[in-house]
């Protein structure tokens, strides 16, 4: 029998790496929704869909095949070989760990299922992050139709599901292993100390989770790239232009300056509350893990402000804005840790 809290610790390292490849996963799809690293550059009829060239004969078929791409024709035409090589390996990387999860994660679940070794209440937990992953890969399959038929650059609406998505497991996943790793029990709402400490952690998780919503816009439009001063926005604290797009919504989601605007107030607002919130905590630093929790959203706040304006100054060149993206993802797990935290007494 398992007592509260105590489970197999090959369990959480498994879990952990799991994680690892994830987030791993998550840092090359963010370099290839900044690159023209599309599904066209690994033709899905070719047995490189599976194996990357080995020769330089396999190389040449492999171009010519993306060359008869809408990818090629309408965004890259005149591509040479050695930039082609350099979008494979994008996104041949983040197809090959998205493969290689399944496996990871699905082969010692079973052999812990069969092995009676997983303790009461998680196997519905774990069944829930394969099936988040399965809708992962369905996501990623129609935005792969998507950009073999006619539309290289994607749709805004996939990109962003495909983001949420991604977001979504890695944050599932992370509560899941601090609760194996933390041998307090879970204290329900109505009992706890902190209750309402825990609702406003709670609400300012999901206003980071919008925050980082309205960066996958920003990203699916590209619009990162535009409009490289701060604080103003051609020249106007408010721009011009925000409502060009018929009818209305759509400039929340399509219009590039619009996007832009929305991400800069929401990730303003976000980073003054949750410096606020990191103030605050002054009431509860007589319990470590709290007091740690708080000091580590401090920490990613401060780091994700400044990743983000020097991301926009600098034009959002790849490399950036890929560690912008990571940092969008520590700071939901810094959050995440700060609720779990919480949630303990």
């Amino acid at each position: 029998m398992f007592r509260t809290g105590e489970h197999d610790p090959r369990i959480s390292r498994w879990l952990i790496l799991c994680l690892i490849i994830i987030f791993a996963m998550a840092i090359f799809d963010s370099v290839n929704r900044l690159t023209p690293s599309y599904a066209s550059a690994l033709n899905q009829d070719s047995a490189h869909s599976f194996l990357a060239p080995l020769d330089a004969a396999e190389w040449g078929l492999a171009f010519d095949r993306f060359r008869q791409s809408s990818e090629y024709k309408k965004m890259k035409p005149g591509m040479e070989l050695a930039d082609f090589k350099s979008v494979f390996w994008y996104y041949y990387t983040q197809r090959t760990l998205g493969r290689l999860i399944i496996p990871v994660f699905l082969l010692p679940f079973l052999y812990f299922w069969w092995r009676d070794q997983i303790k009461p209440g998680l196997t519905p937990k774990l069944i829930s992050i394969f099936l988040l992953a399965l809708l992962q890969g369905l996501i990623g399959w129609y935005m792969a139709q998507d950009y073999l038929a006619d539309n290289p650059r994607g749709s805004v609406y996939l990109l962003t599901a495909h983001l949420l998505n991604t977001v979504l497991i890695y944050g599932y996943m992370l509560w899941v292993i601090l609760g194996l790793r933390d041998l307090q029990p879970y204290m329900p709402m109505r009992f706890s100390e902190l209750a309402w400490w825990r609702f406003g952690s709670l609400l300012l998780t999901a206003l980071v989770l919008m925050s980082i919503i309205s960066g996958g816009f920003v990203t699916a439009l590209r619009a990162g790239s535009l409009y490289n001063t701060f604080p103003l926005m051609e020249g106007h604290l408010i721009p011009h232009g925000l409502d060009r797009l018929s009818p209305w919504y759509l400039n929340l989601f399509e219009n590039k300056l619009t996007v832009q605007f929305e991400h800069r107030i929401l990730t303003i607002a976000t980073a003054l509350v949750l410096i606020a919130w990191y103030f605050a905590r002054r009431r509860l630093l007589y319990e470590p893990v709290i007091k740690k929790s708080f000091k580590l959203v401090g920490l990613m706040v401060v780091i994700q402000v400044f990743l983000g304006i020097a991301t926009l100054l600098l034009r959002a060149p790849v490399w950036l804005g890929a560690m912008h993206w990571a940092g969008a993802l520590l700071l939901f797990g810094a959050m995440l840790f700060n609720v779990h935290a919480l949630s303990r007494l």
